[in-house]
């Protein structure tokens, strides 16, 4: 399965690090991070909302 990090827009497979959560603000749109952008600490954007977060 490929996800899409919405921080820097690659491709992420599953079986690599990453993470997957709930926005924090909405609680409804799907934020999903690489290894390399959790680790630079790379801003992501919800896609229903618009929060940005860390």
């Amino acid at each position: 399965m490929i996800m899409k990090c919405v921080s820097c827009g690659i491709n992420v497979e599953v079986q690599n690090n990453w993470v997957q959560f709930k926005c924090p603000s909405c609680g409804e749109s799907e934020v999903v991070r690489c290894e390399k952008c959790k680790l630079v600490g790379n801003t992501y954007k919800c896609g229903k909302c618009g929060f940005e977060g860390p």
